[in-house]
């Protein structure tokens, strides 16, 4: 996962349901993915928090004692005066887990506005990270403004 969340700002459009509904949606869809609501107004913000993995950080320590141990390999055979003491270098490779550990949560901010069109549409405009919107559009099955559906031909097969 990327160290620095890319903000991405997008407006779906719903033609049915009321404004009520799709409030009470979004309110649900949010407090099942660990979002508190941090300031309601006019654009609702939502506040979340990634916590560190620790199977995140056991798998990056491994993958680094791997590294280091290839590297020591490497280097008693270019310099074998020293021997076996290159695989002291492994015993650094839980510091790697650590540091992931100590820098690895993240504030994760989501701003919602829901406004009538004068069309009669309704409109969700939604400011938050790239793959935090795209997944909140895939499991809601929301309708970008302005992009066509288009149904895939194995979609009726499935259902």
């Amino acid at each position: 996962r990327s160290v620095k969340v890319q903000l991405v700002q997008k407006t779906f459009i719903f033609e049915e349901g009321d404004m009520k509904s799709i409030a009470t949606e979004v309110m649900g869809y949010m407090k099942a993915n660990n979002y508190d609501v941090e300031e309601a107004g006019e654009t609702i913000t939502f506040k979340g928090l990634t916590e560190s993995s620790k199977s995140q950080a056991f798998f990056l320590s491994f993958c680094t004692f791997i590294g280091l141990a290839s590297l020591a390999l490497v280097l008693q055979v270019q310099f074998p005066a020293i021997g076996s003491y290159w695989f002291l270098m492994t015993l650094i490779s839980p510091y790697a887990g650590i540091y992931y550990w100590q820098n690895a949560q993240n504030d994760n901010e989501f701003k919602v506005k829901l406004e009538e069109r004068d069309d009669q549409a309704k409109a969700l405009l939604v400011r938050g990270g790239k793959e935090d919107v795209e997944r909140m559009a895939r499991v809601m099955d929301l309708r970008e403004e302005g992009m066509v559906r288009v149904k895939g031909i194995f979609e009726d097969a499935l259902t």
